[in-house]
C-alpha cells in the first residue's frame, strides 16, 4: 500500500524533530581541568639571580641554610621536588634540636654540564649536599639529574648506555686508577660495588667526559670522603646510546 505524500512529511517532521532534540539534549564534555601551575622559586622562599639561579638562604641562631638550583632546567618538576625534599628534610631536624649538637648546617650547591657530541645532546645538573645535623661528623652527598634535550626525556644510568651493552667492567679500572690517583694511595674498590650500576646513578655527561659521583660511603669506607671521578668518554663512546 502506497503511503500518501502527507504521511511521508509528517513522518520526516517528526525523525528530524526527534533528532534535533537529541541534539540539544546532549551535553558537551567537560572541560579537563587547568594544569597546576609550575613551581617557582618563590614557593621555596627563594630568590632568582641574574643567572637563573634560585638562591635559598636561611639562618637563626640553630641552623644555617643554603641551597641553590636552576630555575630553567628542562625536568624543573623533578629538580623543585628534590630541593623541597632536601630543605624540609633538614629544617624537621633542625627545628627540634639537641642544644648541645647546634648548630646544624645544611650547604647544597648545584653545578651544571651539558654535551652536544652525538647521539644526543644532554643537559646535567648536579648538587652536592654538605650537611651536619649533630652526628659523629657531617655527610656529603650527591644527586644528579640529566636531560635527552633531543628526545626530551630523562636519562638515567640505565638508559645512558644501549640495551646489551656492558660498559662497567670498561668503565671500574679507569674510575680505580683516577681514585688512586686522587687519594694519593691505593684504596680498592670492590667488584660487587664497581660493577653494580645502582653505584653509577649520579653522573654528568660532558663532550669528552663521564662524570661519576660518588657518596661517602658509596663505593669506598666513609672515611674516603665523597668522591668525583671523570673519565674520557672515548673507551665506551660506541656504547652510549
Amino acid at each position: 500500500m502506497r503511503m500518501s505524500s502527507l504521511a511521508l512529511a509528517v513522518s520526516a517532521v517528526a525523525v528530524l524533530g526527534w533528532s534535533g532534540t537529541g541534539l540539544a539534549l546532549a551535553a558537551p564534555p567537560p572541560a579537563p581541568p587547568p594544569p597546576p601551575p609550575a613551581p617557582t622559586c618563590a614557593d621555596l622562599s627563594g630568590v632568582v639571580d641574574a643567572n637563573q639561579i634560585c638562591q635559598i638562604q636561611a639562618t637563626n641562631p640553630g641552623y644555617a641554610l643554603h641551597v641553590d638550583y636552576p630555575v630553567d632546567y628542562p625536568d624543573a618538576q623533578a629538580v623543585f621536588d628534590y630541593v623541597q625534599q632536601t630543605r624540609d628534610g633538614f629544617l624537621n631536624v633542625a627545628q627540634m634540636p639537641d642544644l648541645r649538637l647546634m648548630p646544624y648546617e645544611l650547604d647544597t650547591t648545584s653545578t651544571q654540564y651539558a654535551s652536544a657530541v652525538p647521539p644526543r645532546k644532554t643537559r646535567s645538573v648536579v648538587f652536592k649536599t654538605y650537611q651536619g645535623v649533630g652526628g659523629a661528623h657531617p655527610t656529603t652527598f650527591y644527586k644528579s639529574f640529566s636531560w635527552d634535550l633531543d628526545q626530551r626525556r630523562p636519562i638515567t644510568i640505565d638508559t645512558l648506555f644501549k640495551p646489551g651493552s656492558k660498559p662497567f667492567p670498561v668503565i671500574l679500572p679507569l674510575v680505580q686508577a683516577e681514585v688512586d690517583k686522587q687519594l694519593g694511595q691505593q684504596v680498592t674498590i670492590s667488584p660487587g660495588d664497581g660493577l653494580d650500576p645502582s653505584k653509577y646513578e649520579n653522573f654528568a655527561v660532558t663532550d669528552d667526559s663521564l662524570i661519576f659521583f660518588f657518596s661517602q660511603g658509596d663505593v669506598l669506607p666513609e672515611a674516603a670522603g665523597a668522591l668525583q671521578v671523570a673519565i674520557p668518554r672515548g673507551p665506551v663512546a660506541a656504547m652510549i646510546a
